[in-house]
């Protein structure tokens, strides 16, 4: 079994971060259906799913390409009332079909594609992760569309406080032994994508979306929290210049760190792997000590020319 998917993240463009209640309305994006809310451990808002239909080929790297049918599952999501997430993803199985049936046997199975024809491998992972997506399956111009219907909404104010960049994460993962522990890889790629190769052994799979996009909104945070600390030009510029640029990263991301705290189990336990190597939150603390220390040298700068003032 195979499932593909795609999570864009970015800053939803408002000038402060939106309270649960507004999140809720921004996301209540398929009418009568309930979002999901959530105030602990951190405000968490998610959308109904979104489906979306699909006939056409998967990426194949070589040979024979696959023909897949059904509907795409997409959703929403708004993190600390200002981290927004466009995602898409869908599980791969095989049919013996060769014809198309009637769109209501697919809505009837949303999140699932019919091969036709063969099984789709770890090959057919491989290729959607490192291949061209123009003219097959492609799951980021979804996830973008959800995305970017949020960021069109006349619904809150904009001017948003923090200059970031859309990150892309694409991600691929199949079973293996159940018997096996899961194996993650993940790379960062260029012009903002990441891709991340996960053999899911026993993990529960229904699960899987919800860890990428986890694994996806933390690689924003730590994206934006590096470009931050470069812009500041510590070292450089004059310390208080610095701390000014700062400001921000300490006003609306340092709290907003939390990986894994959504996930149990063997969900949870993939992000051991991710800390081990590349070390996400290793490089989150050193940032965030420097961030620190700037300002503990900023405050003892200032106290010693006040008390040299009053001399």
């Amino acid at each position: 079994m195979v499932i593909l998917g795609e999570v864009h993240t970015g800053l939803l463009q408002t000038r402060s971060p939106l309270e649960t209640d507004q999140a809720a309305r921004l996301l209540e994006l398929v009418p009568g259906q309930a979002v999901l809310v959530s105030e602990r451990p951190m405000p968490f808002v998610q959308s109904p799913p979104l489906l979306t239909g699909v006939d056409c080929d998967l990426p194949a790297a070589s040979g024979r390409s696959v023909r897949v049918i059904g509907a795409v599952t997409a959703r929403a999501i708004l993190t600390g009332g200002h981290v927004v997430q466009g995602s898409a993803h869908a599980e791969i199985t095989a049919t013996e079909r060769t014809h198309r049936l009637p769109w209501s046997h697919y809505l009837a199975r949303p999140g699932t594609l019919e091969a036709v024809g063969r099984t789709p491998g770890p090959e057919a992972a491989a290729a959607f992760l490192g291949g061209d997506q123009g003219g097959t399956l492609d799951l980021g111009a979804i996830a973008a569309r959800v995305l970017d219907r949020l960021q069109q909404s006349d619904s809150f104010v904009r001017g948003s406080p923090v200059k970031a960049a859309r990150t892309r994460l694409r991600w691929a993962a199949w079973t293996g032994d159940v018997s096996a522990p899961a194996e993650v890889e993940f790379r960062v790629e260029p012009r903002g994508l990441r891709t991340l190769r996960l053999r899911a052994g026993g993990l529960p799979l229904a699960g899987v979306a919800a860890l990428c996009e986890d694994i996806a909104v933390h690689d924003w945070l730590l994206t934006v929290l590096i470009d931050l600390v470069r812009k500041s030009a510590l070292g450089v510029t004059d310390r208080r210049t610095a701390v000014q640029r700062l400001v921000p990263a300490i006003d609306y991301l340092l709290h907003l760190w939390m990986p894994g705290a959504r996930l149990t189990g063997e969900l949870a336990a993939v992000w051991q792997a991710l800390e081990n190597r590349p070390g996400f939150t290793r490089q989150w603390e050193t940032l965030v000590r420097r961030i620190r220390d700037q300002l503990s040298v900023g405050a003892v700068t200032a106290l010693a020319a006040q008390q040299a003032d009053a001399r």
